[in-house]
């Protein structure tokens, strides 16, 4: 039997091993938190504002790191999530990357789901004063009523994923909800890009039909449309409501998989002040501070940075000035 000075030795060990952890990642934090001021100095920005973040119930964020570990059918490839821990420590990291609005983006992937996760949100929203309320449906008999509840509650941006949700966004039952959203205007960040890999109703197929439809939509689409970058910035060329967030567009990690055309820069650059910074925090399987520098490694300057990270979002969503 070990005696207590054996145990006594394994729990100072086990506490220093710990300490050395916690002090590695304040380290790191710190260094990232520096490196985004430098980008932010660099473009006279104080701040950022972040169209596509994640928070959610914590059972269902841990859901999906479950899935991402996993390496799920609608991932498709190894993704570690880069910034895993509780609730208050991503606040605080974000924060610190001098991020002074961002969105709680969730999403039902059945029915059931859209008005329990809208009134989380809206709890979120109310104690967090720094996160735009984000609210989401389903195809569902209740979208309607569901979307009409959290507009009373005070949402100002919807998030729809057309890959996780599985629906064609002209289902009969959101005729609706698209009415409703074009009336209030308020924006909607549409995941319908075929990536990381096609659904049923991804592609800039169904959202030009839904736009034919409801033509005064304020769609934001994510990713930049990832792959059909081209298709979807047609669309924006065609429809004034339609924006595209950077989220995970020109990192190596897409990169890799969907390259952006290069012969495309142009038309993204004469968007300029439709395209919003979002960057999938926290399930990103690399460090923030490069989502920053993919963009920067674009080439379309500092003007265009500016308006990205900062200006459009804030014109969008009628931020106070700094």
């Amino acid at each position: 039997m070990r005696g207590h000075e054996d145990a006594a030795g394994d729990v100072r060990e086990d506490t220093a091993g710990r300490g050395e952890a916690a002090v590695d990642q304040g380290e790191a934090a710190a260094a990232e938190f520096a490196e985004v001021a430098a980008f932010r100095d660099s473009l006279g920005l104080d701040a950022l504002v972040d169209v596509h973040t994640h928070f959610m119930p914590d059972r269902v964020m841990a859901k999906v790191w479950a899935y991402f570990d996993a390496a799920g059918p609608l991932v498709g490839r190894h993704w570690p999530i880069a910034y895993r821990a509780e609730e208050e420590r991503r606040l605080a990291t974000l924060r610190g990357f001098g991020v002074r609005a961002f969105t709680s983006m969730l999403y039902p992937h059945k029915p059931g789901m859209a008005r329990w996760l809208n009134d989380w949100s809206a709890d979120f929203a109310a104690r967090t004063p720094d996160c735009l309320h984000t609210a989401t449906f389903f195809a569902e008999p209740s979208a309607a009523d569901d979307v009409r509840r959290a507009l009373g509650q005070g949402t100002r941006v919807f998030k729809c994923h057309l890959q996780v949700g599985g629906y064609d966004p002209n289902d009969p039952l959101l005729d609706e909800v698209w009415g409703l959203l074009a009336d209030a205007g308020v924006p909607v960040v549409t995941h319908c890009g075929s990536g990381p890999v096609p659904g049923p109703f991804t592609g800039p197929g169904p959202i030009t039909a839904l736009l034919a439809r409801h033509p005064r939509l304020r769609l934001v689409v994510a990713h930049l449309g990832m792959p059909e970058y081209e298709d979807f910035l047609g669309l924006a060329e065609r429809h004034d409501g339609v924006h595209l967030d950077t989220t995970m567009a020109f990192t190596d990690f897409s990169e890799s998989a969907a390259p952006f055309p290069t012969r495309a820069l142009p038309r993204l650059a004469a968007l300029g002040d439709r395209i919003l910074l979002g960057t999938d925090f926290p399930n990103i399987p690399y460090p923030y501070p490069h989502a920053l520098r993919a963009l920067e490694r674009t080439g379309l300057g500092p003007t265009w940075l500016r308006a990205v990270c900062h200006d459009n979002a804030t014109a969008l969503f009628t931020l106070p000035p700094r």
